[in-house]
């Protein structure tokens, strides 16, 4: 008898930056993915979000205020982060995510705990890490803060001002352009010219001046991203049967 001298396979214990980053993006999309199993949003949704800060940033980066802080590292955490900043819908109820009429204030107030659902599941996956992670940081603001507004009268904390992150108000006027503009099941969206009187008028109260100024220099471009990346006829289908579904399940429980 021969002796099988065959080496086993190593596993690489660690990572190039290039591949380490490419894991995390793969880890990103597999939660962003996940989330969507739970809320009628498709992927062309987080597609678009994407694409509308990557323009806001763009445009404060000309900024002296944000020159220094809109690195072209801190924009692709950012970008990164973004498909994952509302992953705590999944602990929401679909009775409660997917109603389509007024929710009470104890529905209210249950939605709102998917900001501190999808930090603190970002957190304690950061514990694991041993250590303060930049990419980590960016998406725990977001998931916390996207809600919070200017004037502090948002939520989880009631921030206001500049004490909210600056990733997070950027996300905020990207989430609600795109959530404007968007056809839902129960009702269509807007058009692109009201739902930038709609943000204007958030000026200085919901959103932050200089992200709202920002957008203003940059509507042609959102524009056209609302329109390439439109969701198709399969994508209302989807939502259709997802939300069908949801209010069955509910009925039987």
């Amino acid at each position: 008898m021969t002796s099988d001298t065959t080496t086993p396979p190593t596993v690489a214990t660690t990572l190039d930056p290039a591949d380490a980053l490419q894991a995390t993006q793969v880890v990103v999309f597999a939660l962003a993915t996940l989330s969507e199993l739970r809320d009628s949003d498709t992927e062309s949704h987080m597609l678009r979000v994407q694409r509308y800060v990557r323009a806001l940033c763009t445009q404060l980066q000309t900024l002296p205020a944000y020159a220094d802080v809109l690195t072209p590292t801190y924009v692709e955490m950012l970008l990164t982060s973004v498909p994952i900043y509302d992953m705590g819908t999944v602990g929401i109820p679909d009775r409660i995510l997917l109603k389509p009429g007024r929710l009470t204030p104890e529905e209210v107030a249950i939605m709102r705990t998917h900001t501190t659902l999808g930090h603190d599941a970002l957190a304690r996956a950061e514990k694991t890490l041993g250590r303060v992670s930049p990419l980590l940081t960016i998406a725990k603001e977001i998931t916390l803060c996207h809600q919070e507004k200017w004037d502090g009268s948002g939520y989880p904390k009631g921030l206001w001002g500049a004490q909210i992150p600056l990733s997070a108000r950027i996300v905020a006027l990207a989430d609600v352009y795109d959530a404007l503009i968007s056809n839902k099941v129960y009702k269509d969206g807007v058009p692109h010219e009201r739902a930038v009187e709609i943000l204007t008028e958030g000026r200085g109260a919901h959103f932050d001046p200089d992200v709202v100024d920002a957008f203003l220099q940059v509507q042609d471009t959102f524009r056209s991203i609302a329109q390439r990346h439109a969701d198709t006829d399969a994508d209302m289908q989807q939502k259709i049967e997802y939300m069908a579904n949801a209010i069955a399940e509910v009925a039987v429980i």
